[in-house]
């Protein structure tokens, strides 16, 4: 058996999918979930095969619920809104049914699953022209939305981001370049290979060493800038 499950908030659309994989006896639905939370923790308790995921959900959206997951399941998403389409098919999901779908549709999108070899949401893919507006992160057994605004500047540590606000910092699986594929460049510049700051918290640009600098933030934190971010920030500010 196949194991699969349906996250979905709108019950009408999860039955729907239900009723449809009623034609495909391979596939087992362990559960229906009403929101990424409850997403979340199915994921973990059954390990699914597949998952059919909207996007739109209370609390945290399908992405960030994939976000949080060290491996996630194979997708398909099941959603109204036609805009995300680009980022799904960026996080290799199988297919994208734009709601209301038929069941021949949806037979396409099992029949692309069924013919092809498995691929996996890749962690910290965000590739989207729209800019996001916050983050979601772990802190051990809980989730945190920190929103972007609050965000001194991020810094990169290994295969993760350190994500700086005023009380502290976060730990995210990402990397720098797609992390700037989702913040406002007029509000985040990549000063330096491992760091990003936030603009409104830049009190103080000044030289360092050779064609090097230093900014200084708000709560008196210096960050290095390279030539090539110096660069960036120059033509940002619009120095």
């Amino acid at each position: 058996m196949i194991k699969t499950l349906i996250i979905d908030d709108e019950p009408l659309a999860a039955s729907i999918v239900e009723e449809y994989l009623k034609a495909f006896p391979q596939f087992e639905v362990l559960e229906i979930c009403q929101d990424g939370f409850q997403g979340l923790k199915a994921i973990q308790t059954y390990q699914p095969d597949l998952i059919f995921l909207d996007v739109q959900m209370p609390k945290i959206t399908g992405f960030e619920m994939l976000e949080l997951l060290e491996e996630p399941p194979v997708v398909i998403f099941t959603t109204a809104f036609d805009q995300y389409a680009l980022k799904a098919f960026d996080s290799k999901a199988i297919d994208y049914l734009l709601k209301p779908f038929s069941q021949a549709r949806f037979n396409q999108a099992i029949e692309k699953y069924l013919n092809q070899s498995p691929e996996v949401i890749q962690e910290g893919v965000n590739q989207l022209a729209e800019k996001s507006t916050r983050l979601v992160v772990r802190v051990k057994n809980e989730i945190k939305i920190v929103p972007i605004k609050e965000v001194l500047y991020f810094e990169a540590e290994d295969d993760y981001i350190a994500i700086h606000v005023k009380d502290g910092k976060y730990l995210k699986k990402m990397t720098m370049k797609s992390l700037e594929e989702v913040l406002d460049p007029s509000k985040f510049s990549r000063v330096h290979r491992s760091f990003m700051v936030n603009l409104n918290e830049v009190t103080q640009i000044e030289p360092y060493e050779r064609e090097n600098f230093l900014i200084k933030l708000r709560n008196g934190k210096q960050v290095p800038v390279s030539k090539s971010g110096y660069s960036r920030l120059r033509q940002v500010l619009g120095l």
